[in-house]
């Protein structure tokens, strides 16, 4: 028997099993549910595709599975409502209400333990990444000013999109380096770029994602 993460993105997956390595901490990441080209999931991700998730997964090969969802705009409480509404669809005797808490299904024979990802209360992956960033991040907060130049010219541009246009950026002009970006396909691309050691695992934004993944070493 073993532990099982559900994640939202690869970014969550790749950021993760970093996260993990630093704690020394053995666990299975999912295949992400929002795939790159997965529209729906543009705008945060959906109870139908957690529920799709959820529903191939063989509970019997797992005694604990995680759920890390971003907060988005909707905030820590209502995605909590969120995954609960889902799983309640499989034991509806449960009552899914806090990050970090163990709620034990008696009927699935395992437990459910939630994260959602956030930076004080909203946001997403992309926005800690942001804030936990560890080196000189000039290409991206340049960023700034062509977004300025967009609002001026009457084009908007999502919170959300910028965030991952910052962090590609970060990764391949702020972290790899010269060499690595002739190579930018290998050496630069998210799965590689995102465990290299550029954020900062000791900083304050990540004590309660720290915590959540203690609770499955």
């Amino acid at each position: 028997m073993s532990n099982l993460l559900i994640v939202e993105s690869h970014n969550d997956k790749y950021f993760i099993e970093a996260l993990s390595e630093s704690l020394t901490i053995d666990i299975k990441v999912n295949q992400p549910i929002c795939q790159i080209d997965d529209y729906e999931c543009l705008n945060g991700l959906s109870e139908a595709k957690l529920l799709q998730c959820l529903e191939e997964i063989k509970f019997d090969d797992y005694t604990k599975i995680g759920i890390v969802i971003d907060a988005d705009k909707e905030g820590i409480e209502n995605r909590l409502a969120q995954i609960d509404s889902v799983v309640k669809k499989f034991d509806d005797t449960i009552e899914i209400k806090n990050i970090n808490t163990p709620i034990r299904s008696d009927k699935l024979d395992l437990e459910f333990i939630c994260y959602i990802t956030n930076v004080d209360g909203h946001g997403e992956l992309e926005t800690l990444l942001k804030t936990v960033k560890l080196e000189d991040s000039t290409y991206a907060d340049c960023l700034d000013a062509w977004r300025e130049c967009l609002d001026k010219n009457g084009k908007k541009i999502s919170d959300k999109e910028f965030n991952k246009f910052w962090v590609n950026n970060y990764l391949r002009y702020d972290t790899c380096t010269k060499r690595e970006q002739t190579q930018a396909d290998r050496k630069c691309k998210n799965e590689i770029a995102i465990k290299k050691p550029i954020w900062n695992f000791e900083h304050e934004a990540l004590t309660d994602f720290k915590a959540f993944l203690k609770l499955f070493s």
